[in-house]
């Protein structure tokens, strides 16, 4: 069975999808989907959101595949489409506020993006601060790429990144409550 990254056997799935075989776009739906339903939940929190912004991201690859070359891999594309939509929605609903300025305390100790997901930190933050801390430092995407989208400054970006980090290290250095009197 090929890998979800096989671009080879990829590019003659969107050759036959193109062509309206409904096969082969179920295919890509099945290799894809998941990873796409995982970090539109990463970014916007909600289960439904996630499934409604998988299926946007599949919808718009219907549209567009005339113009995708057969030598790329689709999932990064993918991905930035479920990213893009999911920055839409807080924009939409409107959850887009600015965040006051705090002091920057930084913490010792290891990173807190390695432990938050298991730790469940990232549920714990806003729609905002989510995104773009996962965005930035899982998927990749620039201070100014950030900034560009979300119509703020590349600072703005660099300040939320640090704010956030900084509440993480904090959080995950405080001792466990525990049950005893």
């Amino acid at each position: 069975m090929p890998s979800p990254l096989d671009t080879d056997d990829e590019a003659q799935l969107v050759r036959r999808a193109r062509w309206g075989q409904q096969a082969a776009f179920a295919e890509l739906y099945r290799r894809h989907a998941r990873a796409i339903h995982a970090l539109a939940l990463r970014l916007t929190g909600n289960p439904s959101t996630a499934e409604d912004i998988t299926q946007e991201c599949f919808l718009k690859m219907l549209q567009f595949l005339g113009g995708f070359r057969d030598d790329t891999p689709l999932r990064p594309w993918l991905k930035r489409v479920a990213a893009n939509a999911a920055i839409d929605r807080l924009r939409r609903d409107r959850r887009l506020v600015a965040i006051e300025e705090e002091e920057a305390h930084p913490g010792h100790g290891s990173d807190p993006l390695l432990h938050a997901e298991s730790l469940g930190v990232l549920r714990r933050l806003g729609p905002v601060e989510r995104t773009v801390v996962w965005l930035h430092a899982m998927e990749g995407w620039s201070h100014p790429e950030l900034g560009r989208r979300f119509g703020r400054s590349e600072s703005w970006s660099k300040s939320i990144v640090s704010r956030t980090l900084s509440r993480l290290r904090h959080e995950l250095d405080q001792p466990e409550p525990h049950d005893d009197p």
